[in-house]
């Protein structure tokens, strides 16, 4: 990577500046990243950029006071300026009685390899290859009129974690990315659409003239797309936004939401909230994992956990703070930046696939309605309430028909979650991912 010495050192001698400048405990966390991107429009060169970033932060505590700051300097005149401003500002900051390391009986004894890493760097010829055969595939679609841009790009990043308490890890992963958006139709009558592809691993990517095929074909079906009347219906959400529903989920069972009882799921812990034969995976030990970690941002072990099993909650998202405010133990969740402290988050969150192909969890609908976008963010995280906008086709006897846009669906979480029946359709292609999804008694309107 970029640093001109070994990480974890950097983070160990900042650890035992800050202790000898009057910290009781510390942890430091260093991210050294690489990236190169290439866009393009029509045909045309845009961009061609190539970043190399550090960023060190450290969190000092003085008793129940803590204070975080960060650098991208990493000289020994800024870290030790660091030092002195984390050691002074956590004198003074108020309490907060849930701060504090892990005890060391739960600190990671062992990292995983989890092969999140591809030693191999493309050449920006590479990049170049991948935009330019994604866009031309998705313009050589028959009604595909303009083209917003196409582009690829990969990166590499290496996170090193030092705490005062004993652990010191670090691990690297990379990623590979390939897209394009595409305009159909003119004048008033068009309409656009995109796809993409990521992968850990370069020969994991999808073809791009696949890729460019797909996003092509997606803007021309959209074409004549329409205003829906207002009904009760089913709707089958495609797994490119089905994976928002498990977004939710993960909102409303983070464990700062239930220690300030703000989430609608705050009673539900080991209550039935899915259908029986619903199953929702975390997995931070995922090979090829796009969010694969083989430790928490706390120095904490994770594993792969069922969040939801047999339609069951078995569990909150937890750092250690939250931990701490519910009197329980961190799951491993916490995710940690450089400028801010620790907060739990998912990694590799799934739902397992049913039984049944789309085309037969659509088959006996008369009249249904299939997302393939959605827009506008009217979750009420206190209710349940669910309000968004959305675009796809209509369901007729079983077949997608007419496109619809401006639409707008509605719902509440609780009642959907148990109304929820998922297809056997599952992909590992984002950070959460969820097969085809059919939610019965939902309202459709025109926005």
């Amino acid at each position: 990577m970029t640093a001109s010495v070994d990480p974890l050192s950097l983070l160990e001698d900042l650890i035992g500046k800050a202790k000898a400048t009057g910290a009781e405990a510390a942890d430091a966390v260093l991210f050294e990243s690489i990236g190169l991107s290439h866009s393009q429009r029509l045909g045309n060169p845009e961009r061609l950029e190539r970043e190399e970033s550090q960023d060190v932060g450290l969190r000092v505590m003085i008793g129940k006071r803590q204070a975080i700051v960060s650098s991208t300097d990493l000289g020994k005149a800024s870290l030790d300026e660091l030092v002195e401003r984390a050691v002074a500002m956590a004198r003074v900051v108020p309490e907060d009685p849930y701060c504090g390391l892990a005890d060391k009986g739960e600190l990671a004894a062992a990292i995983p390899e989890l092969d999140i890493l591809d030693p191999e760097e493309p050449a920006a010829e590479v990049l170049i290859e991948r935009a330019r055969a994604c866009e031309e595939a998705a313009r050589a679609v028959s009604g595909v009129t303009n083209s917003e841009g196409a582009e690829a790009g990969w990166g590499r990043v290496q996170i090193a974690l030092v705490t005062s308490n004993g652990f010191a890890g670090s691990y690297a992963r990379s990623s590979h990315s390939v897209g394009v958006s595409v305009v159909a139709g003119e004048g008033l009558g068009m309409e656009s659409d995109y796809e993409f592809s990521s992968a850990v691993f370069g020969s994991e990517l999808e073809d791009p003239g696949a890729v460019g095929r797909t996003a092509g074909e997606r803007a021309v079906r959209r074409l004549g797309a329409h205003k829906p009347e207002t009904e009760k219906l089913p709707i089958v959400y495609d797994p490119r936004v089905s994976m928002g529903l498990l977004r939710h989920l993960a909102g409303a069972i983070s464990g700062p939401s239930i220690a300030r009882g703000t989430s609608f799921l705050k009673d539900k812990l080991g209550e039935q909230i899915f259908a029986e034969g619903i199953t929702i995976i975390d997995d931070p030990h995922r090979p090829h994992g796009l969010s694969s970690k083989p430790f928490d941002g706390e120095g904490l072990a994770n594993r792969k956990l069922n969040i939801v099993e047999g339609g069951k909650l078995t569990t909150w998202i937890l750092d250690l703070s939250s931990a701490r405010q519910l009197g329980l133990k961190s799951t491993g969740h916490a995710a940690r930046g450089t400028s801010s402290p620790p907060s739990p988050s998912t990694s590799n969150l799934y739902m397992a696939p049913g039984k049944v192909s789309p085309e037969a969890l659509m088959a006996d609908i008369d009249k249904g309605f299939y997302v393939t976008s959605m827009m506008g963010m009217g979750i009420n995280g206190v209710t349940g309430d669910y309000s968004r906008g959305a675009s796809g086709f209509r369901i007729e006897n079983g077949k997608l028909g007419a496109p619809i846009s401006e639409a707008t669906v509605a719902g509440n979480l609780k009642d959907m979650f148990l109304n929820l029946t998922p297809a056997d359709d599952l992909v590992f292609k984002y950070g959460a991912n969820a097969p085809t999804l059919r939610i019965e008694g939902m309202t459709l309107a025109g926005a």
